[in-house]
């Protein structure tokens, strides 16, 4: 075999090497994957992601996928004339942009199971309204009716737990019910932060559109490779984290001091990011843990 030949064959030896460990480490764990942004609607980006995931759950990792679908839903909501309204950066979903809401997640939701099932695994496509998984009461924004838009109050992650006993992939829509079976759209980092919490997985993955949590955001080479949940709170109370970031930061504390051990946000525009933060020493994204978890990235 040529040098050069054999140099690339050890190259990809070392990579699965590497591997090694972390495949260890969280081998029959729960990791549930938010999937949104430019990821779900840039076609070769959402088939590296399909692979990832795919790739997690062959190798003996318990993934879930919950999706958003905000850019998709915008688009079907001028298709029909409609204009979308948002109250303080949140969608209002009165009943009409409710029933255009759960149609078109209902049909990414199909598109992302038929995705994984041409790579050879079973995924079972749900909404939070089957088997009472996700129970909501209506969020309010600063006080104000953003209509048929709920926060989760409950999750049941028994179906969950049947479907991964089961040896299927369930993908999630972020659609729920209240007391009432009203349906109610929920923001789809919150649905997986609630579900995270509720099955206890070991990892929450936020593919988003933003490369993590940068210490100062017009410098990019601060970004924070691991942070804790103290050093986030410090960023937060000394105002260095704004925006978009916000709430996202503060859903990753909540799932950390309620069961996940660790969440990592990650740059879902770059190709196979998740086996990039998951398999390699250092990653690419940011991973925020508890106080007393071991850092694990290695220079």
């Amino acid at each position: 075999m040529e040098e050069q030949n054999m140099q690339s064959v050890m190259e990809k030896a070392q990579v699965l090497i590497e591997a090694l460990p972390y495949i260890q480490r969280f081998n029959r764990k729960i990791i549930v994957v938010k999937y949104g942004g430019s990821a779900m609607v840039d076609e070769e980006l959402k088939k590296h992601v399909i692979q990832d995931v795919t790739l997690l759950k062959l190798v003996g990792f318990k993934p879930i996928i919950v999706h958003g679908g905000g850019k998709e839903i915008s688009k079907w909501v001028g298709k029909v004339g409609m204009e979308p309204v948002f109250v303080n950066g949140l969608r209002k979903t009165d009943e009409a942009t409710m029933e255009i809401a759960e149609m078109v997640l209902n049909k990414v939701n199909k598109s992302l199971v038929q995705m994984v099932q041409e790579l050879g695994v079973n995924a079972i496509g749900i909404s939070g309204k089957d088997g009472g998984l996700l129970k909501v009461e209506k969020k309010l924004s600063n006080g104000e009716d953003i209509g048929f838009v709920g926060d989760v109050t409950e999750v049941n992650p028994k179906i969950l737990y049947d479907l991964l006993e089961k040896d299927f992939l369930p993908i999630i829509c972020p659609i729920g019910m209240d007391d009432h079976y009203n349906s109610y759209n929920i923001n789809a980092d919150d649905a997986a932060c609630a579900i995270a919490r509720a099955v206890e997985a070991e990892k929450l993955a936020f593919l988003t559109d933003i490369e993590g949590v940068y210490k100062d955001p017009d410098d990019k080479d601060s970004l924070i490779s691991e942070l804790t949940v103290s050093e986030a709170r410090e960023l937060i109370k000394d105002g260095y984290i704004g925006g978009g970031m916000l709430p996202k930061l503060n859903n990753c504390i909540d799932a950390i001091e309620n069961g996940v051990s660790r969440v990592h946000i990650l740059d879902g525009r770059i190709a196979h990011c998740l086996l990039l933060e998951i398999f390699t020493n250092k990653g690419i994204g940011t991973a925020i843990l508890d106080d007393k978890e071991d850092r694990f990235y290695r220079e």
